[in-house]
Protein backbone atom coordinates (compact mmCIF):
# COMPACT_ATOMS: atom_id res chain seq x y z
CA UNK A 1 0.00 0.00 0.00
CA UNK A 2 1.16 3.43 -0.71
CA UNK A 3 1.59 6.06 1.49
CA UNK A 4 3.65 9.30 2.67
CA UNK A 5 6.15 10.94 4.80
CA UNK A 6 8.01 14.31 5.52
CA UNK A 7 11.11 14.82 5.46
CA UNK A 8 12.07 18.42 5.82
CA UNK A 9 9.09 20.18 4.05
CA UNK A 10 8.81 17.76 1.60
CA UNK A 11 6.85 14.56 0.76
CA UNK A 12 8.06 11.62 -0.22
CA UNK A 13 6.58 8.26 -0.94
CA UNK A 14 6.78 4.96 1.39
CA UNK A 15 5.51 1.51 0.71
CA UNK A 16 4.18 -0.02 3.34
CA UNK A 17 4.72 -3.47 3.08
CA UNK A 18 2.56 -6.07 4.44
CA UNK A 19 3.56 -9.78 4.94
CA UNK A 20 0.97 -12.61 7.30
CA UNK A 21 2.76 -16.01 7.94
CA UNK A 22 2.33 -18.73 10.05
CA UNK A 23 3.98 -18.21 13.44
CA UNK A 24 3.14 -17.34 16.84
CA UNK A 25 0.93 -14.11 17.01
CA UNK A 26 2.54 -11.31 17.05
CA UNK A 27 3.25 -7.89 15.06
CA UNK A 28 6.21 -6.74 13.46
CA UNK A 29 6.92 -2.88 11.99
CA UNK A 30 10.24 -2.46 10.79
CA UNK A 31 11.76 0.20 8.68
CA UNK A 32 13.19 3.02 10.89
CA UNK A 33 9.81 4.02 12.54
CA UNK A 34 10.00 6.06 15.62
CA UNK A 35 7.73 5.39 18.86
CA UNK A 36 4.55 6.47 17.25
CA UNK A 37 5.00 4.50 14.56
CA UNK A 38 5.67 1.41 16.83
CA UNK A 39 2.29 2.03 18.72
CA UNK A 40 0.33 1.73 15.28
CA UNK A 41 0.09 -1.70 15.83
CA UNK A 42 -2.28 -1.48 19.30
CA UNK A 43 -4.70 1.54 17.57
CA UNK A 44 -4.55 -0.70 13.98
CA UNK A 45 -5.15 -4.05 15.96
CA UNK A 46 -7.93 -2.65 17.55
CA UNK A 47 -9.18 -0.59 14.88
CA UNK A 48 -9.67 -3.28 12.48
CA UNK A 49 -11.85 -5.34 15.55
CA UNK A 50 -13.93 -2.35 16.28
CA UNK A 51 -14.95 -1.49 12.75
CA UNK A 52 -15.98 -5.40 12.47
CA UNK A 53 -13.09 -7.13 10.44
CA UNK A 54 -11.09 -10.38 12.18
CA UNK A 55 -7.33 -10.11 13.16
CA UNK A 56 -5.29 -12.47 12.02
CA UNK A 57 -4.29 -14.94 15.20
CA UNK A 58 -0.70 -15.07 13.06
CA UNK A 59 2.83 -13.49 12.53
CA UNK A 60 2.38 -10.37 10.39
CA UNK A 61 5.30 -8.22 9.32
CA UNK A 62 5.05 -4.75 8.33
CA UNK A 63 7.54 -3.21 6.44
CA UNK A 64 8.35 0.88 5.49
CA UNK A 65 10.22 1.32 2.59
CA UNK A 66 12.69 2.84 2.16
CA UNK A 67 14.22 1.78 5.28
CA UNK A 68 16.68 3.93 5.71
CA UNK A 69 14.64 6.75 6.05
CA UNK A 70 13.37 7.90 9.48
CA UNK A 71 9.42 7.53 9.71
CA UNK A 72 7.93 9.21 12.24
CA UNK A 73 4.04 10.00 13.81
CA UNK A 74 0.71 7.85 12.97
CA UNK A 75 -0.12 8.78 9.71
CA UNK A 76 0.62 5.03 8.69
CA UNK A 77 -2.25 3.49 10.95
CA UNK A 78 -4.48 3.52 8.18
CA UNK A 79 -2.41 1.73 5.07
CA UNK A 80 -1.09 -1.13 7.48
CA UNK A 81 -4.81 -1.47 8.35
CA UNK A 82 -5.53 -2.01 4.45
CA UNK A 83 -2.65 -4.00 4.23
CA UNK A 84 -3.36 -6.24 7.00
CA UNK A 85 -6.74 -6.49 5.62
CA UNK A 86 -5.70 -7.38 2.05
CA UNK A 87 -3.06 -9.22 2.98
CA UNK A 88 -6.21 -11.52 5.15
CA UNK A 89 -8.28 -11.14 2.63
CA UNK A 90 -10.95 -9.23 3.98
CA UNK A 91 -10.79 -6.71 1.23
CA UNK A 92 -11.37 -7.40 -2.17
CA UNK A 93 -9.50 -5.38 -4.25
CA UNK A 94 -8.16 -4.90 -7.94
CA UNK A 95 -4.86 -2.94 -7.28
CA UNK A 96 -3.49 -0.32 -4.83
CA UNK A 97 -0.94 1.42 -7.02
CA UNK A 98 -2.86 4.23 -8.24
CA UNK A 99 -3.29 5.82 -4.81
CA UNK A 100 -1.48 6.89 -1.62
CA UNK A 101 -3.34 6.35 1.95
CA UNK A 102 -2.21 8.48 4.82
CA UNK A 103 -4.33 8.36 8.22
CA UNK A 104 -4.42 7.84 11.99
CA UNK A 105 -6.89 5.32 13.19
CA UNK A 106 -8.88 5.69 16.94
CA UNK A 107 -9.12 2.34 18.67
CA UNK A 108 -12.64 1.93 17.26
CA UNK A 109 -12.09 2.72 13.66
CA UNK A 110 -12.46 6.30 13.47
CA UNK A 111 -10.13 8.61 11.34
CA UNK A 112 -8.47 11.26 12.64
CA UNK A 113 -6.07 14.14 11.04
CA UNK A 114 -2.57 13.86 10.74
CA UNK A 115 -0.11 17.06 9.98
CA UNK A 116 1.82 17.53 6.97
CA UNK A 117 -0.71 16.45 4.82
CA UNK A 118 -0.03 18.87 2.19
CA UNK A 119 3.86 17.92 0.97
CA UNK A 120 2.58 14.70 0.71
CA UNK A 121 -0.27 15.54 -1.33
CA UNK A 122 2.18 17.49 -3.59
CA UNK A 123 3.94 14.69 -3.62
CA UNK A 124 1.27 12.06 -4.64
CA UNK A 125 0.31 14.71 -7.70
CA UNK A 126 3.55 14.65 -8.67
CA UNK A 127 3.38 10.74 -9.39
CA UNK A 128 0.07 10.72 -11.02
CA UNK A 129 -1.44 9.64 -7.36
CA UNK A 130 -4.71 9.97 -5.64
CA UNK A 131 -5.06 10.53 -1.97
CA UNK A 132 -6.99 8.84 0.19
CA UNK A 133 -7.00 10.66 3.70
CA UNK A 134 -9.17 11.79 6.71
CA UNK A 135 -12.32 14.23 6.13
CA UNK A 136 -10.61 16.56 8.68
CA UNK A 137 -7.42 16.69 6.02
CA UNK A 138 -9.43 16.28 2.66
CA UNK A 139 -9.63 20.18 2.15
CA UNK A 140 -5.86 20.55 2.81
CA UNK A 141 -5.09 18.38 0.44
CA UNK A 142 -7.29 19.67 -1.84
CA UNK A 143 -5.08 22.45 -2.20
CA UNK A 144 -3.50 20.91 -4.82
CA UNK A 145 -4.46 21.02 -8.47
CA UNK A 146 -5.62 18.49 -10.19
CA UNK A 147 -4.78 15.80 -7.37
CA UNK A 148 -7.51 13.61 -6.78
CA UNK A 149 -8.52 13.21 -2.69
CA UNK A 150 -11.30 11.44 -1.10
CA UNK A 151 -11.94 11.78 2.55
CA UNK A 152 -13.27 9.29 4.79
CA UNK A 153 -14.43 9.10 8.25
CA UNK A 154 -13.71 5.89 9.52
CA UNK A 155 -11.94 2.58 8.72
CA UNK A 156 -14.96 0.96 7.18
CA UNK A 157 -15.49 4.18 4.32
CA UNK A 158 -12.34 2.98 3.12
CA UNK A 159 -12.76 -0.08 2.89
CA UNK A 160 -16.00 0.08 0.99
CA UNK A 161 -14.25 2.68 -0.95
CA UNK A 162 -11.55 0.34 -2.11
CA UNK A 163 -13.89 -2.75 -2.42
CA UNK A 164 -16.38 -0.33 -5.30
CA UNK A 165 -14.33 2.96 -6.12
CA UNK A 166 -18.05 4.23 -6.81
CA UNK A 167 -17.09 7.45 -4.45
CA UNK A 168 -16.59 10.75 -6.43
CA UNK A 169 -13.40 12.88 -5.14
CA UNK A 170 -13.47 15.74 -2.64
CA UNK A 171 -13.88 18.87 -4.63
CA UNK A 172 -14.73 21.65 -1.92
CA UNK A 173 -12.97 24.68 -2.70
CA UNK A 174 -10.97 25.70 0.86
CA UNK A 175 -11.05 28.64 3.03
CA UNK A 176 -8.71 30.96 3.71
CA UNK A 177 -6.97 30.99 6.77
CA UNK A 178 -5.36 34.54 7.57
CA UNK A 179 -2.70 33.06 10.40
CA UNK A 180 -3.16 36.43 11.89
CA UNK A 181 -6.21 38.23 14.04
CA UNK A 182 -8.74 39.26 11.85
CA UNK A 183 -8.38 43.05 12.83
CA UNK A 184 -5.04 44.10 10.87
CA UNK A 185 -3.96 47.55 12.86
CA UNK A 186 -3.73 50.40 10.47
CA UNK A 187 -1.02 53.14 9.88
CA UNK A 188 -3.87 55.61 10.36
CA UNK A 189 -3.66 54.96 14.00
CA UNK A 190 -0.27 56.29 14.48
CA UNK A 191 0.84 59.97 15.65
CA UNK A 192 3.92 61.19 14.17
CA UNK A 193 6.80 59.21 13.89
CA UNK A 194 7.03 60.25 9.98
CA UNK A 195 11.15 58.67 10.11
CA UNK A 196 10.30 55.24 11.51
CA UNK A 197 6.90 54.97 8.95
CA UNK A 198 9.29 56.03 6.13
CA UNK A 199 11.48 53.44 7.54
CA UNK A 200 9.06 51.17 7.49
CA UNK A 201 8.01 51.90 4.02
CA UNK A 202 11.16 50.90 2.38
CA UNK A 203 11.52 47.88 4.80
CA UNK A 204 8.47 46.74 3.15
CA UNK A 205 9.34 47.44 -0.56
CA UNK A 206 12.66 45.67 -0.39
CA UNK A 207 12.22 43.28 2.21
CA UNK A 208 15.17 44.72 4.13
CA UNK A 209 15.61 43.61 7.75
CA UNK A 210 14.84 46.90 10.14
CA UNK A 211 15.77 47.64 13.91
CA UNK A 212 13.51 50.34 15.88
CA UNK A 213 15.41 51.77 18.69
CA UNK A 214 14.06 54.53 21.39
CA UNK A 215 12.64 54.86 24.78
CA UNK A 216 9.96 52.73 26.64
CA UNK A 217 6.34 54.16 25.40
CA UNK A 218 7.63 55.49 21.99
CA UNK A 219 5.69 53.25 19.65
CA UNK A 220 8.33 50.91 18.71
CA UNK A 221 6.47 47.31 19.62
CA UNK A 222 3.03 49.53 18.11
CA UNK A 223 4.64 50.46 15.02
CA UNK A 224 6.56 46.67 14.11
CA UNK A 225 2.85 45.15 14.30
CA UNK A 226 1.89 47.62 11.27
CA UNK A 227 4.92 46.60 9.08
CA UNK A 228 2.73 43.30 7.61
CA UNK A 229 -0.42 44.96 6.98
CA UNK A 230 1.65 46.80 4.26
CA UNK A 231 3.17 44.11 2.83
CA UNK A 232 2.28 42.98 -0.90
CA UNK A 233 -0.03 39.77 -0.94
CA UNK A 234 1.19 36.30 -1.10
CA UNK A 235 1.34 34.75 -4.66
CA UNK A 236 -0.33 31.53 -4.92
CA UNK A 237 2.75 29.52 -4.65
CA UNK A 238 4.22 31.97 -1.89
CA UNK A 239 0.64 30.69 -0.19
CA UNK A 240 1.27 26.85 -0.70
CA UNK A 241 4.99 27.31 0.58
CA UNK A 242 3.62 29.25 3.73
CA UNK A 243 0.84 26.58 3.87
CA UNK A 244 3.43 23.60 3.70
CA UNK A 245 5.10 24.41 6.75
CA UNK A 246 2.01 25.82 9.01
CA UNK A 247 0.92 22.06 8.13
CA UNK A 248 3.76 19.92 9.00
CA UNK A 249 3.94 22.37 11.71
CA UNK A 250 0.08 21.51 13.35
CA UNK A 251 -0.60 25.24 13.38
CA UNK A 252 -3.38 24.66 10.20
CA UNK A 253 -6.93 25.57 11.24
CA UNK A 254 -8.67 22.67 9.22
CA UNK A 255 -11.54 24.40 8.38
CA UNK A 256 -9.33 27.42 6.62
CA UNK A 257 -6.32 25.44 5.13
CA UNK A 258 -4.78 28.38 2.80
CA UNK A 259 -2.81 30.59 4.47
CA UNK A 260 -3.10 33.63 2.15
CA UNK A 261 -1.89 36.55 4.26
CA UNK A 262 1.91 36.94 4.88
CA UNK A 263 2.47 35.23 8.67
CA UNK A 264 3.45 37.74 11.52
CA UNK A 265 5.54 36.20 14.30
CA UNK A 266 6.63 37.26 17.83
CA UNK A 267 8.77 34.52 20.11
CA UNK A 268 9.69 35.55 23.39
CA UNK A 269 13.25 36.65 24.10
CA UNK A 270 13.05 33.82 26.51
CA UNK A 271 13.23 31.34 23.11
CA UNK A 272 15.98 28.98 22.85
CA UNK A 273 18.28 28.36 19.86
CA UNK A 274 16.31 25.34 18.73
CA UNK A 275 12.86 27.16 19.07
CA UNK A 276 14.13 29.68 17.01
CA UNK A 277 15.92 27.90 13.89
CA UNK A 278 13.83 24.44 14.43
CA UNK A 279 15.48 21.28 15.88
CA UNK A 280 15.47 19.15 18.75
CA UNK A 281 15.02 15.43 18.70
CA UNK A 282 11.90 15.11 15.99
CA UNK A 283 12.63 18.26 13.93
CA UNK A 284 9.84 20.98 13.61
CA UNK A 285 10.26 24.55 11.76
CA UNK A 286 11.15 27.22 13.75
CA UNK A 287 10.23 30.51 14.70
CA UNK A 288 12.16 31.83 10.97
CA UNK A 289 10.66 29.35 9.00
CA UNK A 290 7.15 30.13 10.02
CA UNK A 291 7.47 33.84 9.47
CA UNK A 292 9.06 32.70 5.93
CA UNK A 293 7.67 35.17 3.54
CA UNK A 294 6.39 37.27 5.96
CA UNK A 295 7.40 38.92 9.02
CA UNK A 296 9.36 37.92 12.09
CA UNK A 297 9.54 40.56 15.36
CA UNK A 298 12.04 40.24 18.37
CA UNK A 299 10.97 42.76 21.04
CA UNK A 300 13.30 43.58 23.60
CA UNK A 301 16.31 42.15 21.18
CA UNK A 302 19.12 42.88 23.59
CA UNK A 303 17.29 40.76 26.06
CA UNK A 304 17.28 37.81 24.07
CA UNK A 305 20.31 35.03 24.96
CA UNK A 306 23.30 35.72 22.48
CA UNK A 307 23.60 32.10 21.27
CA UNK A 308 20.49 32.21 20.20
CA UNK A 309 20.60 35.51 18.24
CA UNK A 310 23.88 34.47 16.51
CA UNK A 311 22.24 31.40 14.95
CA UNK A 312 20.25 33.29 12.68
CA UNK A 313 23.38 34.89 11.08
CA UNK A 314 23.18 32.07 8.51
CA UNK A 315 19.79 31.99 7.48
CA UNK A 316 19.31 35.82 7.27
CA UNK A 317 22.17 35.42 4.38
CA UNK A 318 20.90 31.96 2.53
CA UNK A 319 17.26 32.58 3.23
CA UNK A 320 17.42 28.88 4.78
CA UNK A 321 18.10 26.45 7.97
CA UNK A 322 20.26 23.55 7.54
CA UNK A 323 20.06 20.70 10.14
CA UNK A 324 22.40 18.16 9.88
CA UNK A 325 21.59 15.06 12.06
CA UNK A 326 23.22 11.87 12.55
CA UNK A 327 20.92 10.58 9.38
CA UNK A 328 21.48 13.59 7.11
CA UNK A 329 20.31 17.07 6.66
CA UNK A 330 16.89 18.82 6.68
CA UNK A 331 16.35 22.45 5.13
CA UNK A 332 13.73 24.61 5.99
CA UNK A 333 13.12 28.01 4.09
CA UNK A 334 13.34 31.03 5.88
CA UNK A 335 13.01 33.99 3.58
CA UNK A 336 11.37 36.61 6.25
CA UNK A 337 11.80 40.14 7.39
CA UNK A 338 13.44 40.65 10.49
CA UNK A 339 11.79 43.63 12.57
CA UNK A 340 13.58 44.13 15.85
CA UNK A 341 13.44 46.76 18.63
CA UNK A 342 15.01 47.75 21.74
CA UNK A 343 16.08 50.33 24.17
CA UNK A 344 19.03 52.45 23.56
CA UNK A 345 20.61 51.53 27.02
CA UNK A 346 19.62 49.60 30.00
CA UNK A 347 17.05 51.92 31.54
CA UNK A 348 15.39 53.32 28.17
CA UNK A 349 16.36 56.50 28.35
CA UNK A 350 19.73 57.39 26.33
CA UNK A 351 19.14 60.19 24.03
CA UNK A 352 15.71 61.11 25.54
CA UNK A 353 15.38 64.84 26.20
CA UNK A 354 12.78 64.79 29.07
CA UNK A 355 14.22 61.86 30.53
CA UNK A 356 17.93 61.72 32.53
CA UNK A 357 19.85 58.05 31.44
CA UNK A 358 20.89 56.78 34.82
CA UNK A 359 23.06 54.20 32.82
CA UNK A 360 26.82 54.70 33.28
CA UNK A 361 28.96 54.08 30.01
CA UNK A 362 30.25 50.92 30.72
CA UNK A 363 26.64 49.73 31.33
CA UNK A 364 25.64 51.08 28.39
CA UNK A 365 28.63 49.42 26.51
CA UNK A 366 27.65 46.02 27.87
CA UNK A 367 24.30 46.33 26.51
CA UNK A 368 24.97 46.88 23.35
CA UNK A 369 27.28 44.32 23.86
CA UNK A 370 25.12 41.61 24.24
CA UNK A 371 24.59 41.71 19.65
CA UNK A 372 27.42 40.92 18.10
CA UNK A 373 28.88 42.94 15.24
CA UNK A 374 27.97 40.39 12.34
CA UNK A 375 24.50 40.42 13.56
CA UNK A 376 23.85 44.32 13.53
CA UNK A 377 26.10 43.93 10.13
CA UNK A 378 22.91 42.17 8.61
CA UNK A 379 20.30 44.81 9.70
CA UNK A 380 19.87 47.18 7.02
CA UNK A 381 17.87 50.21 8.53
CA UNK A 382 18.52 51.31 12.43
CA UNK A 383 15.96 53.36 12.81
CA UNK A 384 15.28 56.31 15.92
CA UNK A 385 12.04 55.79 17.38
CA UNK A 386 11.81 59.50 19.78
CA UNK A 387 8.86 59.78 22.50
CA UNK A 388 6.26 61.45 21.26
CA UNK A 389 5.90 65.31 22.44
CA UNK A 390 2.79 66.71 23.92
CA UNK A 391 1.47 68.19 21.00
CA UNK A 392 1.97 64.94 19.47
CA UNK A 393 -0.10 62.91 21.98
CA UNK A 394 -2.69 65.57 21.92
CA UNK A 395 -3.27 65.53 18.04
CA UNK A 396 -5.16 63.31 16.21
CA UNK A 397 -3.56 60.53 13.88
CA UNK A 398 -3.66 62.18 10.35
CA UNK A 399 -1.16 59.83 8.12
CA UNK A 400 -2.17 57.64 5.42
CA UNK A 401 -3.31 54.58 5.78
CA UNK A 402 -1.80 51.48 5.10
CA UNK A 403 -3.89 50.39 2.16
CA UNK A 404 -2.30 53.91 0.59
CA UNK A 405 1.46 52.81 1.55
CA UNK A 406 0.81 49.52 0.09
CA UNK A 407 -0.41 50.60 -3.53
CA UNK A 408 2.91 52.53 -3.32
CA UNK A 409 5.05 48.76 -2.16
CA UNK A 410 2.84 46.98 -4.23
CA UNK A 411 4.05 49.24 -7.03
CA UNK A 412 7.96 49.27 -6.37
CA UNK A 413 8.02 44.99 -5.95
CA UNK A 414 6.49 45.17 -9.55
CA UNK A 415 9.68 47.32 -10.80
CA UNK A 416 11.96 44.90 -8.97
CA UNK A 417 10.28 41.75 -10.29
CA UNK A 418 9.97 43.35 -14.06
CA UNK A 419 13.84 44.47 -13.33
CA UNK A 420 14.49 40.76 -12.39
CA UNK A 421 12.85 39.06 -14.98
CA UNK A 422 15.73 36.82 -15.94
CA UNK A 423 16.64 36.32 -12.71
CA UNK A 424 13.76 33.66 -10.74
CA UNK A 425 15.13 33.35 -7.98
CA UNK A 426 15.12 36.81 -7.36
CA UNK A 427 12.18 38.61 -5.91
CA UNK A 428 13.09 41.75 -4.50
CA UNK A 429 16.38 44.02 -3.64
CA UNK A 430 16.92 42.08 -0.16
CA UNK A 431 17.93 39.06 -1.96
CA UNK A 432 20.51 40.43 -4.32
CA UNK A 433 24.09 39.07 -3.95
CA UNK A 434 27.37 41.32 -4.74
CA UNK A 435 27.67 39.90 -8.17
CA UNK A 436 23.95 41.18 -9.41
CA UNK A 437 24.97 44.74 -7.76
CA UNK A 438 26.69 46.12 -10.82
CA UNK A 439 23.95 45.52 -13.43
CA UNK A 440 21.19 46.35 -11.14
CA UNK A 441 22.03 48.96 -8.75
CA UNK A 442 23.89 51.84 -11.13
CA UNK A 443 24.65 55.09 -9.38
CA UNK A 444 25.14 58.86 -10.82
CA UNK A 445 28.97 59.97 -10.05
CA UNK A 446 27.57 62.48 -7.07
CA UNK A 447 26.02 58.77 -5.98
CA UNK A 448 28.85 57.64 -5.83
CA UNK A 449 31.07 59.92 -4.65
CA UNK A 450 28.67 60.28 -1.46
CA UNK A 451 29.43 56.71 -0.90
CA UNK A 452 33.44 56.45 -1.11
CA UNK A 453 33.11 59.22 1.45
CA UNK A 454 30.63 57.32 3.83
CA UNK A 455 32.72 54.10 3.47
CA UNK A 456 35.79 55.74 4.15
CA UNK A 457 33.96 58.29 7.31
CA UNK A 458 31.90 55.52 8.67
CA UNK A 459 34.39 52.71 7.93
CA UNK A 460 31.35 50.61 6.40
CA UNK A 461 31.97 47.21 5.62
CA UNK A 462 31.51 45.55 2.61
CA UNK A 463 28.55 43.92 3.43
CA UNK A 464 27.65 47.19 4.80
CA UNK A 465 28.42 48.90 1.57
CA UNK A 466 26.36 45.98 -0.13
CA UNK A 467 23.38 46.55 2.05
CA UNK A 468 23.64 50.21 1.79
CA UNK A 469 23.03 50.08 -2.09
CA UNK A 470 19.91 47.44 -1.54
CA UNK A 471 18.27 50.03 0.26
CA UNK A 472 19.20 52.92 -1.84
CA UNK A 473 17.87 50.66 -5.09
CA UNK A 474 14.68 50.35 -3.40
CA UNK A 475 14.27 54.43 -2.51
CA UNK A 476 15.12 55.13 -6.01
CA UNK A 477 12.36 52.16 -6.80
CA UNK A 478 9.73 53.94 -4.44
CA UNK A 479 10.99 57.12 -6.36
CA UNK A 480 10.30 55.22 -9.99
CA UNK A 481 13.41 56.00 -10.68
CA UNK A 482 15.47 54.29 -13.22
CA UNK A 483 18.83 54.90 -11.71
CA UNK A 484 19.83 56.00 -7.91
CA UNK A 485 20.35 59.30 -7.46
CA UNK A 486 22.49 61.27 -4.28
CA UNK A 487 19.46 61.93 -2.68
CA UNK A 488 18.69 58.27 -2.61
CA UNK A 489 21.75 56.86 -1.38
CA UNK A 490 21.99 59.72 1.32
CA UNK A 491 19.01 58.65 2.82
CA UNK A 492 19.83 54.77 2.36
CA UNK A 493 23.18 56.08 4.88
CA UNK A 494 20.93 57.86 6.96
CA UNK A 495 19.42 54.74 8.32
CA UNK A 496 22.55 52.74 8.57
CA UNK A 497 24.11 54.98 11.07
CA UNK A 498 21.53 55.14 13.75
CA UNK A 499 22.70 52.35 15.69
CA UNK A 500 25.99 54.21 15.80
CA UNK A 501 24.88 57.24 17.50
CA UNK A 502 22.72 55.62 19.97
CA UNK A 503 26.12 53.57 21.12
CA UNK A 504 28.35 56.75 21.40
CA UNK A 505 25.70 58.70 23.35
CA UNK A 506 27.58 58.38 26.36
CA UNK A 507 30.72 58.35 25.26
Amino acid sequence: VLSGTVIGIEGILVYVEVDVANGLPNIFIVGLGDAAVQESKERVRSAIRNAGFGFPATRITVNLAPADVKKMGPTFDLPIAVGMLAATEQLSFKRFDDLSVVGELSLNGTLRPVTGILPIAINAKARGLGLVVASANAAEAALVKGLAVWGFANLREVVDFLTRRDVRPFTEHPRESTGEPPAIADFADVKGQQAAKRGLEIAAAGAHNLLFIGPPGSGKTMLARRLVGILPPLSHQEALEVTKIYSISGLLPAAAPLMLRRPFRAPHYSITPAGLIGGNSQPRPGEISLAHRGVLFLDELAEFNRSTLEVMRQPLEDGQVVLSRARGHLTYPALFTLAAAMNPCPCGFAGDHGWQCSCQPLQVDRYWSRLSGPLLDRIDLNIRVPRLSPEEILRRPEGESSAQIRERIIAARERQLHRFREQPDLLCNAQMHSRHLRWYCRMDQAGEQVLDRAIRQFGLSARSYDRVLKVARTIADLAAAERIAVDHVLEAIQFRREDSRFRTAHS
